[in-house]
């Protein structure tokens, strides 16, 4: 494997590498956790970097003393605000231009679409709760941007959301990852977080797919 393959690898996959990062980088490490989580939230071209699990692993290694947990919390939350509020930024300044001139091709539509029903749904709320639905995570900022939402009243929902996130992620992997069951099931475990993070989108694709079936005329189209 090259060493540009190994990167990648390496950066998509934190969470699994993160025991051999920690033993070469020490202190470093935190840097590193800061900008996984500010890509992951504050890039719409870096959803698929690693997030819940990622939360989830640093609070296992927290429990066996790897982490100050009021530090890593710190970093994390600190990563995920500064996150959240770039990403808003984006949308606020180019997002209605980008849009008009059609130069979004990096961004997906269904990833839009489905950040626009979760803003229907929920409304100024999606910014608090998107933080537990990867991919909704990242585009829900940059909407809110994009839709001129007043910026002390986005910080207000980031804060609060960032902060949860946080601790209910590191907070389980702290209490729960170094259990016997957890750690001879770790792969299956981060599997399993992840399913349940996409589980509300998928009930609610669902969901939708059932109404429009029985909507007038669905059947005669």
């Amino acid at each position: 494997m090259s060493y540009v393959a190994k990167f990648i690898d390496v950066l998509l996959h934190v969470d699994k590498y993160l025991d051999q990062i920690i033993q070469t980088y020490g202190l470093w490490t935190y840097m590193i956790l800061f900008i996984v989580i500010f890509c992951e939230t504050g890039l719409v071209v870096t959803p698929f970097l690693p997030g819940d699990t990622l939360l989830f692993v640093c609070g296992a290694f927290a429990a066996k003393g790897s982490f100050s947990v009021p530090g890593v919390m710190f970093v994390l939350a600190v990563a995920a605000f500064l996150g959240d509020a770039a990403n808003y930024s984006i949308g606020y300044y180019l997002g209605p231009t980008l849009h008009e001139k059609g130069k979004l091709p990096f961004i997906k539509q269904e990833h839009l679409d489905r950040t626009h029903k979760f803003y229907e749904k929920y409304g100024k709320a999606t910014i608090i709760l998107a933080r537990f639905v990867p991919i909704v995570r990242t585009f829900a900022p940059f909407l809110a941007g994009v839709g001129s939402m007043r910026y002390l009243e986005f910080a207000i929902y980031n804060v609060t959301g960032g902060v949860l996130w946080v601790v209910v992620g590191v907070g389980a992997g702290y209490f729960f990852g170094n259990l016997p069951v957890v750690k001879d099931n770790f792969t299956l475990v981060l599997i399993a977080i992840v399913i349940i993070s996409v589980m509300p989108m998928v009930i609610e694709y669902w969901r939708q797919r059932r109404e429009a079936k029985r909507a007038p005329g669905a059947r005669s189209q």
